[in-house]
């Protein structure tokens, strides 16, 4: 995700104008979890000034310090005060899960297994933790296996109890230099305990890369109600799912949905979408984009066929001669000319 992570949370980067975390924190609520503990590093400053009491989703957020990124076991480590002997929801805050939580709080409530996990087949699942299965028994778990042993990813959500502090706790750090929950996973099945495991029904995403947090991107477009707070001239034309936020403005444009387009920002004779998120206080002129993320108070004028492209805050973008089609990553505060 470099330039981008350089200057932004990989979690508060936004798909459909919404940061990443955002959409978990949503979920979270939606399945009636009230205390949440957010594991920090060195972007803490920033994702607490973003999130805060956790109130606006009816949320209690406790943050908890990790001095280094050193695996999802060592964060579950770290949050053993916080987490104590209740069963928890561990849910990586860079995945999108369509579907929710809600389906699968109640499962484990049913079942009151060690463990919970979900799984998605996947292309590539050299990038993931894979699952090995017996029928829906979990026999086997590898972090990001340098050969191909499963095509069956752990989905960034986990259900737990206490034994997997326990477990994590035993645990030597992989070939990664890291905890791996993937063997503390293990450990469970090694000692016995029930793993359940359950393949994910509906879309889900790892956003690690700039295409995966396109398709993200799209995705939750898709989930968005068309609302029209902003204005829209005469000359211009809306189709599909639009949304306009206040303060918003929309001239000699059309706009192709599914598109949102943030607070005070300015659209004049550009055609828009489909499949595009423009934060804040952006402007827009003679131009044509899809398929892309904009983030806050970006300027792009006069470039024409723009797609596939994620840009920074504050990042200016115009045409210098004539223009072929482009495809930008760019991280914030850049200024890019297009020749």
């Amino acid at each position: 995700m470099r330039p981008i992570t350089h200057t932004n949370a990989k979690q508060l980067i936004p798909i459909a104008n919404t940061p990443i975390l955002f959409h978990a924190l949503r979920a979270i609520a939606d399945a009636g979890i009230v205390e949440v503990g957010v594991v920090v590093g060195h972007t803490a400053k920033e994702v607490m000034a973003a999130v805060g009491d956790g109130s606006t989703w009816g949320l209690r957020i406790t943050y908890i310090p990790q001095a280094k990124p050193l695996g999802l076991a060592h964060a579950v480590l770290t949050a053993e005060e916080f987490v104590g002997d209740e069963p928890f929801v561990m849910y990586l805050g860079d995945n999108v899960l369509l579907e929710g939580l809600q389906g699968f709080v109640e499962e484990f409530e049913r079942h009151r297994p060690s463990a919970q996990i979900f799984l998605a087949k996947v292309p590539e699942p050299e990038r993931f933790g894979v699952a090995v299965l017996d029928g829906d028994r979990v026999t086997r778990l590898v972090e990001k296996p340098k050969e191909h042993i499963s095509d069956l990813a752990l989905v960034g959500v986990y259900l737990f109890d206490r034994s997997i502090v326990d477990a994590a706790r035993t645990l030597e750090p992989s070939w990664r230099g890291e905890l791996e929950i993937t063997d503390a996973i293990q450990r469970l099945v090694d000692d016995g305990r029930t793993v359940r495991a359950a393949m994910v029904g509906g879309w889900w995403k790892d956003t690690g890369r700039p295409e995966d947090l396109l398709e993200a991107n799209r995705m939750m477009l898709r989930q968005l109600v068309p609302r029209i707070d902003g204005e829209v001239d005469d000359e211009s034309r809306l189709a599909g799912t639009v949304v306009l936020q206040r303060g918003a403005r929309v001239a000699r444009s059309a706009i192709r949905g599914p598109v949102v387009i943030g607070e005070g920002t300015v659209v004049e004779h550009s055609v828009i979408g489909p499949d595009v998120a423009i934060s804040y206080g952006c402007t827009v002129r003679g131009s044509e984009i899809e398929d892309s993320i904009v983030m806050e108070q970006c300027t792009i004028e006069d470039v024409r066929s723009m797609a596939g492209s994620i840009l920074g805050r504050g990042v200016d973008v115009r045409r210098a001669t004539r223009p072929e089609i482009y495809r930008l990553i760019v991280g914030d505060h850049s200024q890019v000319r297009v020749y």
